[in-house]
């Protein structure tokens, strides 16, 4: 057999921002995530929904670091690529960014089968902050777009089982301690992406696990899914059963016809086959299937209201078009996460490809029938039987060593490799791939102690794990091991020894600012506010002091504490302290919108209701607005009483009376 599959590198030219520096300062406060549901909601839940949502939510970003150093100037940058291709399809992949398929070209008709975005314009949608928009994007970790989106993942040619070649992308994820692989790979003639995925709990405690391959297509779709019912999911807070495709007299599987943000959640029949189709009025476009494990299927749209199209022009270039998301994860609802036992692995197989469904998609009838007749389609071109076998043909080669890396991800696994001895077939975590960030705990593995840092800067980051706590609490009792300790026992919510810890650290420490900042939030947790503020002007202070030089990492750290500083001043109504440390900030950082809006809030704290009109007036952008955040728009409402400007208006829910 002629195989004629290949793998090659290439770089695409995109308008980007820069990423920017990630924030030094340890997300301490807890989780502030949208996709919660209201109490009321549960009871009237299925039980197994009700306990996977109940199981382990994600509470805190640690041991991930907040990426905010983005913004919004965009300038041509060269990215690195990987393209997978055979004579009928091209995936175009970027390992530096979580692995994105950022294209998939079906080559006969060279028609683009996905969203493809003509930037890269990170925004605060991931977990730990920066995302960006289009293509399909693997989610893993908890709840949420991952902490990976703009991470660099393991890449390397691997065997596939037609024997030509897999391209095999694979990582340590943090927030669950869990290493995953998401295998690629075309088979000869195929007009479907077969996409092989295995996440493993190499640990002797359960572990909770979430996944969610999301997939970027034009919002002038039709979307389809063998299922009658779904669960609506709202910026309301609210899970409710809604008939599919229509309810309130509106047909919803048309993504322009839903008026705000919201998911849809299918209810697929357990004996049904697994798909999920995005059509043009043609009836051409892209089918998503999987093998049962990938139990769940989902349309997020963005909404026709002024708020969702602002966020359509906010992640692109305005009148580039729209688009909406079909998903498939492995449970039904985003909301939940399964337990992945001890020492075991979960797997599946996904594949993407072309439909033409014309004939069906038009027909008159029933939402049955529809369905009925392109899963017919999607049978003729893929059937199900062929998905299994081809599953079944791929688990063997999911254990066999890669050849020729082509990326290299983080050394956060080579870490935990190295602690543990961990054989994990398939996805090495080889020791040359430690780092600087993985140096220090590498040597307290080795040694027994942290050692203390040949330069005064900002601290590292902390791991947080109980194999990692244990080795601080028995490590020598040094300022820099306290500091640490006490993140990790603040991560464990003994919340009182981690303020011992802190405390102790202060008596001989010779940076300060890190451990005032740890106590400050502390004192906010308990409600100390006033306490919080004096030790977050200490800390600010202490930092202006002690900072090196105006680099990356000291200004970022100045930004954080000092935004930290005037948000914890303003709240106890120390106005004339916030206008201290807003004075003492870079100049280039108050420039930033971020800092605008905080500058407004100053101004008007100050009485100057006419210099934040101004500043208003003059314009802003908040590069790191939060997904569902309403902070522009509370501010504006304390100024005037005349409508939200639409460049101000990124509302996602309906105005509650």
């Amino acid at each position: 057999m002629v195989i004629v599959t290949t793998i090659r590198r290439e770089v695409l030219t995109l308008p980007t921002a820069e990423l920017g520096p990630d924030n030094p300062l340890p997300p301490l406060s807890p989780l502030d995530e949208a996709h919660r549901i209201d109490d009321r909601d549960r009871e009237a839940l299925p039980r197994d929904m009700a306990r996977q949502i109940g199981y382990e939510p994600l509470r805190s970003l640690l041991p991930t670091r907040v990426r905010d150093g983005y913004d919004r100037d965009r300038a041509p940058r060269r990215i690195d690529a990987l393209v997978i291709e055979n004579d009928r399809l091209r995936a175009t992949v970027l390992p530096a960014l979580g692995g994105r398929i950022a294209s998939l070209v079906h080559k006969p008709t060279d028609r683009e089968l996905l969203y493809r975005n003509p930037v890269l314009q990170p925004a605060n949608f991931a977990l730990n902050g920066a995302w960006f928009s289009g293509g399909i994007e693997w989610n893993i970790g908890a709840t949420g777009h991952t902490s990976l989106s703009c991470a660099p993942l393991h890449a390397a040619r691997v065997p596939a089982p037609d024997g030509g070649e897999m391209l095999r992308l694979w990582e340590w994820e943090r927030l669950r301690d869990l290493p995953f692989q998401v295998d690629l790979w075309l088979p000869d003639g195929s007009d479907f992406l077969h996409v092989g995925v295995r996440i493993r709990n190499p640990h002797e405690k359960p572990a909770p696990t979430y996944w969610w391959s999301n997939i970027a297509v034009p919002e002038q779709r039709r979307v389809l899914a063998p299922a009658s019912e779904a669960w609506h999911f709202g910026y309301e807070r609210r899970l409710r059963r809604v008939p599919v495709p229509s309810y309130d007299g509106v047909d919803r599987s048309h993504p322009l016809n839903s008026p705000y943000a919201a998911d849809y959640f299918y209810e697929i029949p357990d004996a049904r086959r697994r798909w999920i189709a995005a059509l043009d009025e043609d009836g051409h476009g892209l089918v998503h299937t999987s093998t049962d494990a990938l139990r769940g299927r989902k349309l997020f749209v963005w909404g026709t209201g002024s708020g969702g199209r602002r966020w359509q022009e906010w992640l692109t270039e305005p009148g580039t078009g729209g688009y909406c998301e079909i998903q498939a994860g492995l449970a039904r609802t985003q909301l939940e996460h399964i337990r992945l036992d001890p020492e075991s692995e979960v797997s599946w197989l996904e594949a993407y490809g072309p439909l033409d469904a014309e004939a069906d998609v038009d027909a008159e009838g029933e939402w049955p029938a529809v369905v009925d007749g392109v899963e017919a389609r999607l049978e003729t071109a893929l059937p199900r039987a062929d998905l299994d076998a081809a599953y079944a043909a791929w688990k063997p080669y999911a254990d066999t060593e890669p050849g020729e890396i082509l990326a290299t991800g983080s050394g956060w696994g080579a870490l935990e490799v190295l602690r543990t001895d961990w054989k994990l077939p398939g996805t090495p975590f080889d020791e040359s791939t430690l780092g600087e960030a993985q140096a220090p705990w590498a040597a307290l593995l080795r040694s027994g102690a942290l050692p203390e840092p040949r330069r005064v800067r900002p601290p590292g980051e902390t791991l947080v794990a109980p194999h990692w706590r244990d080795m601080l609490e028995t490590a020598p009792a040094t300022p820099l091991t306290e500091y640490h300790l006490g993140v990790a026992q603040w991560h464990a919510d003994d919340r009182a020894q981690a303020v011992r810890s802190w405390e102790r650290a202060i008596e001989l420490a010779p940076s300060l600012w890190p451990l005032l900042r740890c106590l400050a939030v502390a004192d906010q947790e308990s409600g100390n506010h006033e306490r919080a503020a004096d030790r977050y002007t200490e800390a600010f202070a202490d930092l202006c002091h002690e900072r090196r030089d105006a680099g990356e990492s000291w200004t970022a750290a100045t930004a954080a504490l000092g935004r930290e500083a005037v948000e914890a001043l303003l709240r106890v109504r120390r106005v004339a302290d916030a206008r201290a440390v807003w004075e003492m900030l870079h100049p280039a950082t108050r420039e930033r919108g971020r800092f605008l809006l905080l500058q407004a809030e100053l101004l008007l704290a100050e009485g100057r209701r006419d210099d934040a009109w101004a500043v208003f007036a003059d314009g802003f952008e908040v590069a790191d607005l939060r997904e569902g955040a309403e902070s522009i728009g509370r501010l504006w409402t304390r100024l005037t009483d005349e409508p939200l400007p639409t460049r101000y208006d990124f509302r996602m829910r309906p105005e509650t009376p």
